[in-house]
């Protein structure tokens, strides 16, 4: 199993901060981000790369579990956990499957993710010939969430013989996160004439350099310069189905949240969310003399008074 190096696939330190963490990630997902990479060669590749990273140091508790592997490992393919080691699925090196297509590499799998090989079914010599059911993360773009797709997948049982299994995995439109997708058959086979086990992919939404998700709706940060804010007039926002104009109140506050109803993530009974845009006022860090020049101007002009409306 190949050890994944989670800072260097997002270009940060062991030391940096969840803020620094962050910024990389957002940087990282929209240069490689499907929708704006077009066929840029890897993209897609790349774009999974870093939403895995992301999903494990980007957690402060999995990061800790993460750093917790020490700095004594070895890399490569040879990668085995230090001694004592206590994460999530720790002590199984060698997993019963190999899947691909999953959005997840196999060191993912096996520390951060569900146990594999795990099956209900117990008692009886009946159920225990049947094959083990196999469960694996699944990860999903915001864009498949909304528009529905179809994935490749492939199964290989590492106990039998032959090359991986492909076959489409269709990912239905409004699948919700941590909603399991169930394959019947396509799990571990079964001893003699019993039937095999199910593959259960469990939904996982890649994190969005926009957007964060919340029960169904869309939510957005907007910059906002501080003459917008007290002007109004007309931007542009990002959906999931491309780029629409809103319109800034006159007077807009720091913090306040736009709705764009029917522009969030459907849900499967066909009801689709919306997206909120918070809007953060941006002060200028610099500014030209000629720019000082007039703010001085206004600050002598203007009436406002800070907390007047308190």
């Amino acid at each position: 199993m190949e050890y994944k190096d989670y800072y260097k696939s997002l270009g940060v330190s062991k030391r940096a901060s969840a803020d620094d963490i962050r910024k990389a990630f957002r940087k990282l997902a929209r240069e490689y981000h499907p929708d704006v990479s077009g066929n840029k060669p890897g993209a897609e590749d790349k774009f999974k790369e870093i939403n895995e990273a992301y999903e494990v140091i980007g957690d402060p508790d999995k990061r800790q579990k993460y750093d917790s592997l020490g700095s004594n490992w070895q890399q490569g393919a040879g990668f085995r956990p230090p001694p004592g080691w206590q994460g999530r699925g720790a002590g199984r090196s060698h997993p019963d499957f190999d899947l691909g297509g999953t959005g997840f590499s196999d060191f993912f799998e096996q520390f951060f993710s569900g146990e594999r090989g795990h099956s209900p079914f117990g008692g009886g010599r009946q159920r225990q010939a049947r094959g083990n059911d196999v469960q694996a993360d699944l990860m999903v773009t915001l864009e498949e969430v909304a528009s529905g797709s179809f994935r490749s997948i492939t199964v290989k049982d590492r106990g039998g013989s032959g090359a991986p299994q492909p076959f489409k995995v269709k990912i239905p439109k409004g699948v919700a996160d941590g909603q399991k997708l169930r394959l019947a058959g396509k799990g571990e086979m079964g001893h003699g004439a019993s039937t095999a086990g199910d593959l259960f992919l469990i939904v996982r939404y890649a994190r969005h350099p926009d957007f964060k998700v919340k029960n169904g709706n869309l939510l957005f940060d907007l910059p906002l310069a501080p003459w917008d804010a007290v002007l109004g007039g007309q931007l542009q926002v990002p959906t999931l189905h491309g780029h629409v104009q809103i319109r800034i109140p006159a007077g807009s506050q720091n913090g306040q949240k736009l709705r764009l109803k029917g522009k969030g993530l459907p849900s499967s009974d066909g009801r689709e969310g919306d997206l909120h845009v918070q809007l953060k006022v941006d002060i200028p860090k610099s500014i030209s003399s000629e720019e000082k020049e007039l703010w001085e101007k206004l600050r002598q002009r203007s009436s406002f008074q800070a907390g007047q409306d308190r």
